[in-house]
Order: C-alpha cells, then sequence, then structure tokens
C-alpha cells in the first residue's frame, strides 16, 4: 500500500467546510430561471402594470367631479363594500389615489402573490419532481441553490413591478396621484409578493409534488384575503393585521403613506425564507416532509375509465375552484342589496347598467358580476382542457397509451372533465352569488333566477374547451394561446360596458352572446348555436390529436 504526498510546496486539500458552499450555483441558476422566463415574466410584471394604470386612468374619467368621488367614496361605507375594498380609513380622503388604493391594492396584491407563488414552486418543486434538480445539483451546485435562486427571481420581478408601478402611476398625472404615495403603492405589492414567495418556500418543503406545493401557498393567500376581508368589515382590526394583505393595505399609499407595513412583510418574508432553507436540510432531493399516503392495493373502477382518471387528476383544481367561486359569488351576493345606494351618482357605471337593461338597478348589476363570475370559471375549462398537454410533455401519456387505451379516450376524459367541471363550478358561483343575494335583498325569489343566470354561460364555458382542444390537437406549441379567450371576454364583456366598447367586438368573444340573465329574456337560440360550435371544436381538436405524433418538447 502506498501513499501520495504532496509536492513541496503545494496546499493540502481541505475538506470544504459544512454548509460552506450551499450556495455555490446560484447565479447560474438565476441566469438559467430567468432565461426559461423570459416571456412568462415580462407577460405577468407588464400585465398587472397596464391593468392598474389603465383602472388609475378609468377612474380619472369617472371620477372627474369632486361630487363624484365623494358619492364613490360613501358608495363602499358599508360591512359589504370595506370586504370587497379594504380598510376604512381610506374613505378620509376623497382624493383619486386613496380610491385606486381602495380598491384595488388588496385585489392586485393577491394576484402579485400568485405570480410569486408560481416562480417560486416552478424553479424548485418542479424541477425535483422532473428529476431535473438532482442531475443540476450532481454538479457543483449547492444543496440551497435551487431556492436561493427561485427566491431572487421572485424578489427581482417584485421590486420590477413596484418600480413600474411607481413610475407609471406618478406618470399618469392624475390629482391626487403623487410620486411619494406611487412609490409606497407599489413597495406594498412588492412587500405581499415577498411574503407569498416565502410562503412557498416553505409549502415546496412539505409535498413531493408541485401541485400540492402550489396549492397549500395558493390556500394561504385565501386564508390571507379572507382575514381582511372580515377584518376590514368589522370583524376587528385584529384579523387584518393577521393578513399579510391587510398589511399591505395598511401603508396607506396617498392618505398616510406608511413604510413600516412594508418592513414587517419584509421581516416576515425573510423569517419563512429561512425557515424555507432549514427544512430543506431535512428531506431528501424529490421527497417532502409529508409522508406519501400508501395508495390501496387495487384500483377503484373508477379509475380504469379515462373519464374516471382524469377526474382524480382534477379533482383538487376543481375543488379549489369551486369553493373559490362560491366564496367569490357569495361576496358580490352581500353587497347586492346595498347596490343601489353603491352605484348612485356614478354617472359611466349607471349608463353602463342602463345599456344592460333590467327592471331594476339589482337585475342589472347581477348581469354585469356574472360575466366576473363566468370568466373566472373560464380560468378552470382552460386549465383543465390544456391538461393533457402538461401530461404529454412530461411523459407521462405515452405509457397509457401504450396500452389499449385510444388517444380519443384518453384525451376525451379530460375534455369531458373540463366541460363537466366548468359547468359544476359555474353553478356554485350562482349558488353563493343567489344565496348571499337573496339574504342581503330579502328575496328568496333571487336564488332560482341568479343560478340560472349563471348556468346560462355554460355553453360558452364549452366553446372556450374547444378552443383548447383544436390548439392541443393541432398547434400543440400554441397551446397558451387558448388564454386569449377568457381574457378577451372580460375586456370587452366588462371593462367594455364601463368603456364603451364597439359592438362587435363583444361579439368576438363567445361570452358576449350569451343573454344577459336576470336583466334580459332567456333566448335559447344563441345557446344551442354555442353549443354547436362547442361540439364542432371538440371534434375537431381530437381529429387533429388522433393524427399527429406524441410531443415531449
Amino acid at each position: 500500500m502506498t501513499s501520495v504526498t504532496a509536492a513541496p510546496g503545494t496546499r493540502r486539500p481541505t475538506a470544504p467546510s459544512p454548509g460552506g458552499n450551499a450556495l455555490a450555483g446560484t447565479r447560474t441558476l438565476i441566469r438559467f430561471a430567468l432565461r426559461r422566463d423570459r416571456v412568462r415574466l415580462p407577460v405577468w410584471v407588464l400585465a398587472l402594470t397596464l391593468a392598474t394604470l389603465m383602472t388609475a386612468d378609468s377612474l380619472g374619467t369617472l371620477y372627474s367631479d369632486p361630487e363624484d368621488r365623494s358619492n364613490a367614496v360613501a358608495s363602499v361605507d358599508s360591512p359589504a363594500g370595506l370586504a370587497m375594498s379594504g380598510p376604512r380609513h381610506y374613505l378620509v380622503d376623497d382624493g383619486l389615489g386613496s380610491i385606486l388604493a381602495h380598491q384595488m391594492l388588496g385585489f392586485t396584491a393577491v394576484l402579485v402573490g400568485l405570480m410569486s407563488v408560481l416562480i417560486v414552486t416552478r424553479h424548485t418543486r418542479a424541477e425535483e419532481e422532473t428529476g431535473r434538480a438532482e442531475l443540476v445539483r450532481s454538479a457543483v451546485v449547492g444543496r440551497h441553490a435551487h431556492l436561493a435562486a427561485a427566491l431572487s427571481v421572485a424578489a427581482l420581478a417584485n421590486l420590477v413591478l413596484a418600480l413600474l408601478l411607481a413610475v407609471g402611476l406618478t406618470g399618469l398625472g392624475l390629482e391626487g396621484v403623487d410620486a411619494g404615495g406611487s412609490l409606497v403603492y407599489g413597495v406594498a405589492h412588492a412587500g405581499a409578493g415577498l411574503v407569498f414567495a416565502g410562503v412557498a418556500a416553505v409549502t415546496v418543503q412539505v409535498t413531493a409534488h408541485t401541485r400540492g406545493a402550489s396549492g397549500f401557498a395558493l390556500a394561504a393567500i385565501g386564508v390571507a384575503y379572507v382575514l381582511r376581508a372580515a377584518g376590514d368589515s368589522g370583524g376587528g382590526d385584529v384579523l387584518s393585521w393577521l393578513s399579510p394583505v391587510g398589511w399591505a393595505q395598511r401603508s396607506y399609499p396617498y392618505v398616510d403613506d406608511r413604510w413600516w407595513p412594508p418592513a414587517l412583510c419584509l421581516v416576515c418574508a425573510a423569517a419563512c425564507a429561512a425557515a424555507g432553507f432549514a427544512l430543506s436540510t431535512r428531506r431528501d432531493v424529490g421527497a417532502g416532509l409529508r409522508a406519501e399516503k400508501l395508495g390501496r392495493p387495487r384500483a377503484t373502477a373508477a379509475l380504469t375509465t379515462p373519464v374516471g382518471l382524469a377526474l382524480r387528476l382534477h379533482r383538487g383544481m376543481l375543488a379549489g375552484f369551486g369553493a373559490g367561486l362560491f366564496l367569490m359569488g357569495a361576496m358580490y351576493g352581500a353587497i347586492l342589496g346595498d347596490a343601489e345606494d353603491m352605484l348612485a351618482g356614478v354617472d359611466e357605471i349607471e349608463e353602463a347598467l342602463d345599456r344592460i337593461g333590467g327592471a331594476d338597478v339589482v337585475e342589472s348589476f347581477a348581469s354585469m358580476v356574472m360575466i366576473v363570475l363566468a370568466v373566472v370559471a373560464s380560468v378552470y375549462v382552460v386549465l383543465a382542457a390544456l391538461r393533457p398537454r402538461s401530461e404529454e410533455t412530461a411523459g407521462r401519456a405515452e405509457p397509457l397509451l401504450a396500452t389499449g387505451l385510444s388517444r380519443a379516450r384518453w384525451a376525451g376524459g379530460h375534455l369531458a372533465v373540463a366541460l363537466g367541471g366548468g359547468t359544476a363550478v359555474l353553478a356554485l358561483a350562482g349558488l353563493g352569488f343567489g344565496l348571499a343575494g337573496a339574504a342581503s335583498t330579502g328575496d328568496i325569489g333571487l336564488l332560482p333566477e341568479l343560478l340560472g343566470a349563471a348556468l346560462v354561460y355554460a355553453p360558452a364555458l364549452w366553446v372556450t374547451a374547444g378552443v383548447a382542444a383544436v390548439l392541443l390537437g393541432w398547434f400543440p406549441r400554441a397551446v397558451r394561446a387558448a388564454w386569449i379567450v377568457p381574457v378577451f371576454a372580460f375586456v370587452v364583456g366588462y371593462l367594455g360596458q364601463i368603456l364603451r366598447f364597439p359592438a362587435w367586438a363583444e361579439d368576438l368573444s363567445p361570452f358576449g352572446h350569451v343573454p344577459r340573465l336576470p336583466a334580459d329574456d332567456l333566448a335559447p337560440a344563441p345557446l344551442l348555436l354555442l353549443t354547436c360550435v362547442a361540439a364542432g371544436l371538440v371534434w375537431l381538436g381530437l381529429a387533429g390529436f388522433l393524427r399527429r405524433d406524441l410531443d415531449m418538447k
């Protein structure tokens, strides 16, 4: 046995100190993540910025007169109105800036949190689930590099968004929207986003699956929003202070311009991130802290069918959207009884309601709200209809199709769940809207009326699924274009009523052909036509899927 000695004048190699290189390769992974998200991140940031700027500009048009602003402030001074918007302290100022922050900050903070959660889970748990993280970590990459890179990218996206919001709002030159308040407004969004990025850093350690990690983090966002709404509507400030969304709103941009609530967000985000790093050392790569439950020794009869298997894969998302839309409908229904007082004096909205029609303000307002609920339901439909594409690219479709399962039955199972599930979540939205609306107005007849008003949008959802099916079958690498349908429907169907878009723009959306119950009368012909179009699109999409090869890219 021989030993090798170091040559004179050379250093003997030393063992690395424990944890000393835990962040090795972080810069490279940051560049890699930015490269992968070179389209996704700009779309997120620009969409949130433009939506805020468009809303601010429209508020400047709607409330150009001080009397209009006073009426707008008074219209939301009720428990239901405050639950939908934010704390009452904003109402001490009737400037455009305080109205914008009151009505938008809580809502957009939720969207920023969603963006942050998806960034972190995409670049951590998804990398482990696909096996790429293990391959990358076999090189000179530290154990904390993936999480550090994901959090860095999320922080960068939030900071860029804060800067764009501050500069863009200041540049509008609206009365009451100053540079200092705009900077606080942007930083408040970034603070909320960083908190939920930190929450995602913890949830990705808990479960071994990306959808589970995202689901836990999104549930935390939902709880934060509910706590904020309950506290602001009269449940006590303690509830609101338990919510990061409440912290962001209590920065009071354009009113008090507080800086310490965003600082509190940063402290919470740092604590959550530190917990995520600590928990990551207590599990193996690809595993989660929560032990996997053993499955049944035998599959149920439902899992032997394409629809049963698809329903099993979609059940978490279906349950989440169902619960969320039920609560969303209930929140809108809670203010239905105050709709006439809330909207009185706002000329543009009153004109939009007049164009919709209806016997009274309640019917017109309910018809306007229904398009929002339908568009949110269409988001589920698009996600469900595109699930076969993710199964295909992940390589899970090929083993199934290598058996006796045909392509048409496999893809058709997912589309059937998208169609049926979309109808189900739409019904839950109408049920929540009807129950809360009947309670707030004292008219029990609104329950079946609003439930039916929601279900008439089902054919439009089916057309949305048909568009996704065509893209899946014939243009699989362009399936994300299916998101144009719900986005366009919201812009022309909801905002278009206020901003007075031309009628032909609404005709381009399948939602524009649905009778707007309860303000309109039921017209079966458009619904039958939309159903036939949906059936044709689904058939065309399945025909294309049968003709092409599986695409793993």
